[in-house]
């Protein structure tokens, strides 16, 4: 097996520019997973440096981007709740270690070539967790957008507590969060191409409240500190050693789902096929180096990569140009992104989660079976309300019994009873005497 990922130069410009472009589209992204996790804007840009970097370098699809995502934003903020609440003085420090991990496990599902039956999970499972981590992602992101910090206790804190904050809320930081939405819903397709909605939102947001909000009280996420991060090693806490290991093979096992489903939609564009195994090493890698630099876990982002792949990109060298752009962010340029507004990144993240939702299948759920209708919508209600690794479980559970009873009712249907034309003859008593 090729240690690195495919890279030539015979395509220089067109990985440089995807690179160029896919970091413009990860910045505000990364920004925005960094507050919404809990562990800082400093903190996402680290993890879109790592994981991107060494994710291209010894990943298995080329034109792959990979950076701190959505689906593993929400399950991460989960982690650093669950460990802070248990360990306020080393919560944080565990839950990195966690992403290291998360890191391990993935680098072992590679060396065990399990990459090609992660993907085989049913896809109303697979939808339906997704579509929950896209409902979990937008209610976490309403009271920041509207000028207040989340309250705790996640989903079902921030549902307790929204009457309350919209009663109070900031006008100022809500008509800059509603401006950042107006403006990533509201970009033609044809310009955003050229104009990443994401950066757009961003600068526009940042200019609207140093402008005319200049004097208002407005939260903003402060200076990033310069420099290259420090290294944190391993914090181990014994009586949390059971919560860390599922914790991180949750993220592990996401991170592989994420990751792969994005390769094959890169395969799509680029009429190419990946290594599913190696890109399980790749992104193992890009996560334990992550963790260590206390950056957010990461996956395959299909976002970047359907950008980077338009731009022209055939290589890793895109990946690994878009990892490098953003170092230099971190080393040199950290400070101008202090004016930025909380909300503008939440309205950001907001819009990831409506994307996360899979509206493909919603539209169209009155014409699926109505049990494949039922786990779909089960799965994402106990991803929202109970726990993800309870509402996969559950999921892949039933959808494995009626794969089951669905095959037994139709070899049922084709078996077939074989009989001769003497088989209605009656036995006579000399006969029925033998038989006896």
């Amino acid at each position: 097996m090729q240690i690195t990922n495919r890279i030539h130069f015979r395509n220089l410009y067109g990985d440089i520019s995807g690179g160029v472009t896919a970091a413009i589209v990860s910045l505000p992204l990364a920004l925005a997973f960094g507050v919404a996790s809990g562990a800082g804007p400093a903190a996402g840009l680290y993890g879109a440096v790592c994981v991107g970097f060494f994710a291209a370098l010894f990943g298995g699809t080329p034109t792959l981007i990979s950076e701190p995502t959505g689906p593993m934003t929400v399950i991460f903020t989960a982690v650093i709740a669950t460990l802070t609440a248990s360990n306020p003085e080393n919560g944080m420090a565990i839950a990195f270690t966690v992403v290291m991990l998360a890191g391990v496990f993935q680098i072992a599902f590679g060396f065990l070539r399990l990459g090609k039956y992660i993907t085989l999970m049913p896809y109303s499972v697979i939808s339906g967790f997704m579509s929950g981590i896209g409902v979990i992602l937008i209610i976490l992101q309403i009271p920041p957008l509207i000028g207040h910090a989340t309250p705790r206790g996640g989903v079902i804190g921030a549902l307790q507590g929204l009457p309350q904050l919209v009663s109070n809320l900031d006008p100022v930081e809500t008509a800059l969060g509603a401006i950042a939405l107006a403006l990533l819903f509201l970009i033609p397709s044809k310009l955003k191409r050229y104009l990443p909605p994401q950066l757009v939102a961003l600068i526009v947001g940042t200019i609207v409240s140093l402008t005319l909000f200049g004097d208002a009280d407005i939260r903003r996420i402060g200076a990033i500190p310069m420099g290259l991060p420090a290294l944190r090693m391993p914090t181990i806490e014994p009586s949390l050693m059971v919560t860390m290991l599922i914790d991180a093979a949750m993220l592990g096992m996401l991170g592989c789902i994420d990751s792969l489903l994005t390769s094959v939609i890169a395969d799509s564009l680029t009429r190419t096929q990946h290594n599913s195994d190696k890109e399980l090493i790749g992104q193992g890698i890009g996560n334990l180096i992550s963790g260590i630099c206390g950056g957010l876990p990461g996956a395959g982002a299909t976002m970047g990569t359907v950008v980077n792949i338009q731009t022209g990109a055939t290589t890793a060298v895109s990946g690994l140009t878009r990892a490098l752009i953003l170092m230099v962010v971190v080393l040199w340029a950290a400070p101008l992104t202090a004016d930025i507004p909380m909300a503008v990144l939440a309205g950001i993240a907001l819009k990831v989660g409506i994307d996360i939702l899979d509206w493909s299948f919603l539209k169209r759920a009155h014409q699926v079976s109505l049990k494949g209708t039922l786990i779909m919508y089960g799965v994402m209600l106990l991803t929202v309300f109970v726990d993800l690794i309870v509402a996969v479980g559950v999921g892949v559970f039933i959808a494995n019994i009626l794969t089951i009873e669905r095959l037994s009712r139709l070899q049922s249907q084709e078996v077939k009873t074989i009989s001769d034309n003497d088989d209605d003859i009656l036995m006579d008593e000399q006969e029925k005497a033998l038989m006896n």
